[in-house]
């Protein structure tokens, strides 16, 4: 089950569980979409992967399987600018 990071690991921006701007990488790698297409050109600075639209977990099971909580920052140098 996707933990569902409640920021973008770039610039620390909120992504909300139903967040349309939330981008994600196989590892899960949480970023928002301004900063994939404007600082990382669409590759996780990670794991050098690409990345796809986070998909929303409906309100029902979001009850029930609630988003995380941990906020996740890391200092990429495209992330510095």
């Amino acid at each position: 089950m996707l933990a569902l990071r409640p920021n973008c690991e770039c610039c620390d921006r909120d992504l909300p569980p139903e967040s349309p701007d939330a981008r994600i990488c196989t590892f899960e790698c949480t970023f928002c979409a301004d900063c994939v297409d404007t600082r990382l050109g669409g590759v996780c600075p990670n794991c050098g992967g690409d990345f796809a639209v986070r998909p929303i977990r409906p309100a029902a099971a979001l009850a029930r399987f609630p988003a995380s909580t941990e906020r996740v920052s890391k200092p990429h140098k495209a992330c510095a600018a």
